[in-house]
């Protein structure tokens, strides 16, 4: 549930990259943080773990408007994708509002996004949410390979795997050159703050 700071006057949303290792969520975030400076508040905190990281840092997105007087800012977060950082996915998803999937395009990563996916399912479970009514957005990443000869699943395969009993807002895109990038956020936290104005009675 979002945090109110009534000194502040500010709403905090909590959004989570959350996808298979290497995938692209780390990548999101840091052209997030260098495309949308005007938007943060303080620096981008990154906790390096062996061969992945978790980053997480305040966006305050001003074009949704106030709610209530008040200023909504987001928490971005990441999760380390790796397998052996079960623990610290769990953690850092505690208290999510809103949800960025990050798939993995090439071919050889199909079944690493399955069992991705199905790992957010389990967690969220713990955590009492469904993932079927918490604000969530897939993005298909990496679609900048298409053309080099390298193995990428097409948008339909993708989306037949992954969204088919969901039926999320998705988008193809590239965390590398920030293709997609923007309109999945700005999605996710669209329907991040319609969720919280409709569980909290909020009225304009």
């Amino acid at each position: 549930m979002a945090n109110f700071n009534s000194q502040e006057r500010t709403i905090e949303c909590k959004i989570v990259y959350y996808g298979p290792g290497r995938g692209g969520k780390t990548t999101n975030l840091e052209y997030i943080y260098k495309a949308g400076q005007k938007y943060t508040t303080g620096d981008m905190v990154s906790i390096d773990t062996k061969g992945d990281r978790t980053l997480f840092f305040d966006f305050l997105p001003l074009g949704l408007g106030k709610v209530r007087g008040c200023e909504v800012k987001m928490q971005l977060f990441t999760v380390p994708g790796q397998v052996k950082y079960a623990s610290t996915r769990k953690m850092v998803l505690k208290g999510v509002d809103g949800l960025v999937f990050v798939a993995d395009s090439l071919e050889i990563r199909r079944k690493a996004n399955l069992m991705s996916l199905k790992d957010l399912q389990d967690n969220l479970k713990e955590e009492g949410k469904s993932i079927f009514k918490t604000p969530l957005v897939l993005q298909y990443n990496k679609r900048d390979l298409e053309g080099t000869g390298l193995p990428i699943m097409p948008i339909e395969m993708m989306e037949n795997d992954l969204n088919r009993k969901l039926k999320a807002p998705s988008f193809p895109g590239s965390a590398l050159n920030g293709t997609g990038v923007g309109p999945a956020l700005k999605r996710c936290m669209e329907i991040t703050l319609k969720r919280l104005r409709k569980e909290l009675e909020w009225t304009e």
